[in-house]
């Protein structure tokens, strides 16, 4: 089956939401990467979506804000947090179009814990901050948990103009509405929503990251083919489905 189509503003594809959170001061930094290369770090039925028939690696920072379940309140502390994630780029085979994270290093240990336990997903502990002067962001991150400990990342990014017509790469990708994931002998999508991104093209004054290659990727080597920053969405969650062969 064909992949959907790359949508920046679709309509909720279910009924009722399961977490609701918003994210904060994103930085999306880009490499093109070999779909031959991640096809193995995949989850079982699924496969590398490609541009021009090429994969990409992606390492976004951000901050989560007020994560909830349900229509319930925010959850107090707990919901609010710095992460850091490396992502590929999947299409299953309803060809729907998902994220696939590799790593995500978030700075409060209890909602690390709860992802695992749930949907298996790599969340690891890590120490964390976004500092900010005027257009310019800094992004830290130290693994503490469970390892390998002591990984690093650092970006500097000086946010420019804003996005009013995003290219196709730029759409391909942040127009994400899901992720698959392998939890309990299922490959699971997660669908999610949010508004249409607002987006800034950014420069990256500074990179010195480990978390791609611990990851188990390629070291980032020259520049990113994107750079963007959004200062963020509001983003719902629906229930996870396996993902299944269409009859």
């Amino acid at each position: 089956m064909h992949p959907e189509p790359v949508d920046h503003s679709p309509r909720q594809s279910f009924p009722w939401a399961v977490l609701r959170q918003r994210w904060e001061d994103l930085t999306f930094l880009h490499w093109a990467v070999d779909p031959a290369l991640v096809a193995p770090l995949l989850p079982a039925g699924t496969r590398p979506d490609t541009l021009d028939g090429v994969s990409h690696v992606g390492l976004i920072g951000f901050r989560m804000v007020g994560l909830g379940f349900g229509r319930g309140p925010a959850v107090p502390y707990f919901g609010t947090f710095w992460e850091t994630n490396v992502r590929l780029y999947s299409v299953d085979d309803l060809g729907r179009r998902a994220v696939v994270f590799r790593s995500l290093d978030a700075s409060r240990l209890v909602p690390v814990l709860v992802a695992q336990a749930t949907l298996r997903l790599p969340y690891l502990w890590s120490s964390m901050r976004i500092d900010r002067d005027g257009d310019r962001l800094t992004y830290r991150c130290r693994r503490r948990w469970p390892g390998p400990a002591g990984t690093t990342s650092r970006m500097v990014v000086r946010v420019g103009e804003q996005v009013s017509d995003p290219t196709p790469l730029e759409h391909f990708l942040t127009a994400r509405w899901g992720l698959h994931t392998r939890a309990y002998g299922r490959t699971l999508h997660l669908p999610n929503w949010h508004p249409r991104w607002p987006l800034h093209r950014a420069e990256l004054l500074h990179l010195d990251d480990e978390l791609v290659a611990a990851a188990g990727l390629p070291a980032p080597v020259g520049p990113p083919v994107s750079v963007l920053y959004s200062p963020g969405v509001g983003v719902r969650f629906g229930p996870p489905v396996a993902v299944r062969r269409p009859d």
